[in-house]
This record gives C-alpha cells, structure tokens and sequence, in this order.
C-alpha cells in the first residue's frame, strides 16, 4: 500500500512504528501516534474515569473512522495476523472498558500481529495483553475528601468513578507500602501478593504521574524479603553482566548513529558527527536518541539532534532565553542559521 494522502502517511508512518516496536499494532497504537488521544486522556480512560475513549479524542469520530479505514487496509496489504484482545478497566471491578458510544467495538479490540510470529507467540502476546491493568493508587498532594465515607484525609487513596476514595472504602487498608527501587523486591512481592496496587504521585514540573511503589500483603514482603537474601550473590553478578552488555550496545549504537549523520550530512566534521552521536543517546537523558525513533535510526529522528545540536552550539539560542525572548521568538529568530548550516553539511565531499 503506497501513501496517497497527508493522512494516509501519517497512519501508515504510526503503524510501522508500533509493529517495529513491539511487533504488534492496534487502533489505539495508531490513534495516540497520530497524537489525537493525549496518554493523560488514555490514562483516566483505562481507569475508568472517562466512560468512553472517542469522547476524549482531539477529532470526531468521523475522522477517527477515517483513520481506521486506511489503518485496516493498511494491516491487510502487510498481511498482519488479527487477534482479539480484552480492554479491562484498572478498578476494582474490572468492567470493560468501552471504546465507542454505540456499534461494534471488534475493530478496536483486534490487534494485528507480525506475519513471522509463530501460534504460541501469538498467544502468549494475546494472554499478556488482556491481562487485567493494575490498580493504581495515589499519593495526594493535599488533603481530600473521601466520596464514599465523607471523611478527610492525606493519606492515600484511589480514584473511582464519583471521586477520590479512601483506601479502607476502597479495602485495600490492609496492604503495606512497598517503595520503589529494588526491583527483584517489587517483582517478588507483587507475584506472591493475591492483591497489589501501583502507588504513583504526581509530578507537576513534568505534568505525568510517578510510580512510588507498589501496595501489597505483608505475607507477601516477607517471602520476597526471604528470596532476595538467598540470591543476592547471583543477583549482584548478573547486574554487572547485564552492565556490561548494555555498554557494549550503546558503543555499538553511537558508532551507527554517527555513521547515520554522516551518511546524511556527508559534510559534518567527522568529530562533530561524533559529539551529536554522543550527547543525543546519553543513557537517561530522554533526548532524540533514546527514542524508538532515534534507536531505529529514522531519518527524521537523527535530522532532529543534528538541528538540536546546531541550535545549542552555533547560535545565540541559550543566550536570547536567558534574556527573555519567548521559545517561539528565538527559534525563528536563528531559523536561518539553522538552515544554512544544515544545508552547508548535506552538500557531498569533494570526490565522494
């Protein structure tokens, strides 16, 4: 299937990133690719604080329809193997969650999987994903009311349909709170509790919730406590391995990420290549080069930290913030530098 219009590229474009991730795609992969479902919207979604998803979409449903036509003739051309998968709600009654107002939800809950996955794949990724979402509780950053007992409080509490519960109205009071930060701890505890909840608080400087820990039985603690000291040896081995791996893979990637610039700027200093390569895939550093993008080396990813760099580098950028300019207005103010570098380093060497 070849692209026609702007909205057909940009639905073809979404798709092939989520198979290439993850090797499977589904309508709401597309959806929130196309940026039309914001991942705040999603998450009060799947918490059952919106009733259905097509009301918290930036477009009409009529356009959602549209994108879906070609998302659907799309996965046919690429010959995807469908597979039906359960939407369930992160409350405590796990209802199903409700895509549309009305009609049938099928085409939503169908994902479409890669040709080359054999049937047991297929259905250990269907089981995975129709496994139920945690429970998510919060740390409030003020004092609240519960909605179904009337009393106040600071401690945590969960969000339900009508408002903010406690977690005794919620019965989750006997559960102990696990803090993040080990994570064979988590996992152990969470596997051996027959309830758990996700503890999260919100970060308001980057405007997304936090995971904290995780709300568990005691029992549950105790056995993980007793599993952790019995391999702690083995662990501590293994982490360092693992360490060593994961450096090798960067060094290896920064090697094709330079070689990636240059390809595309046969011009850029060599060094320089390097020095981008470098600073954009910065282990934790959430730049370009830590996205999917920037790791699949897509031409637009790796244009954009060489722009990022240019713009930090060789102009007055950090200088106008500094002294008040607005981000728009400095931006198009060294646009034109921007450019001109940009064209200067995709000019070919003398002789190549």
């Amino acid at each position: 299937m070849q692209p026609t219009s702007k909205l057909e590229r940009r639905v073809v474009t979404a798709a092939e990133q989520a198979l290439q991730r993850q090797r499977y795609v589904s309508p709401l992969d597309v959806l929130t690719g196309l940026g039309w479902l914001p991942p705040g919207q999603v998450t009060d979604w799947r918490q059952g604080r919106a009733p259905v998803l097509e009301a918290v979409a930036a477009v009409s449903p009529d356009r959602i329809a549209d994108a879906l036509e070609v998302f659907h003739r799309w996965v046919h051309a690429r010959g995807l193997q469908p597979s039906e998968v359960e939407y369930v709600a992160a409350t405590r009654d796990r209802r199903r969650l409700r895509f549309t107002e009305a009609g049938d939800e099928t085409a939503y809950r169908t994902h479409w999987m890669a040709p080359e996955l054999t049937d047991k794949q297929r259905e250990r990724m269907t089981t995975r994903q129709s496994k139920a979402p945690d429970l998510v509780v919060v740390l409030p950053a003020r004092e609240f009311t519960c909605t179904a007992c009337g009393l106040t409080s600071t401690d945590m509490l969960m969000m339900e349909d009508g408002g903010p519960i406690c977690l005794t109205c919620a019965d989750l009071d006997h559960l102990l709170f696990l803090p993040a930060g080990d994570a064979a701890m988590t996992r152990r505890a969470k596997a051996a509790s027959r309830l758990s909840a996700v503890v999260v608080r919100f970060n308001r400087s980057r405007k997304r919730n936090e995971r904290q820990g995780l709300l568990v039985e005691r029992s549950a603690i105790e056995q993980a406590e007793l599993q952790c000291l019995s391999d702690e040896d083995a662990r501590a081995r293994r982490r360092e391995r693992d360490r060593e791996r994961r450096e090798a893979a960067d060094e290896v990637f920064q090697r094709d990420l330079t070689a990636e610039i240059l390809r595309l700027f046969p011009s850029c200093p060599p060094p320089r290549a390097a020095e981008i390569s470098d600073h954009t895939s910065l282990r934790g550093s959430g730049r370009v080069g830590r996205s999917a993008a920037g790791r699949s080396l897509d031409p637009d990813a790796v244009t954009r930290a060489v722009i990022a760099s240019i713009r930090h580098e060789d102009t007055p950028y950090d200088d106008l913030l500094m002294s008040g300019v607005p981000r728009d207005e400095a931006r198009t103010r060294i646009r034109a530098t921007i450019d001109q570098l940009l064209d200067a380093w995709r000019r070919p060497l003398n002789g190549r």
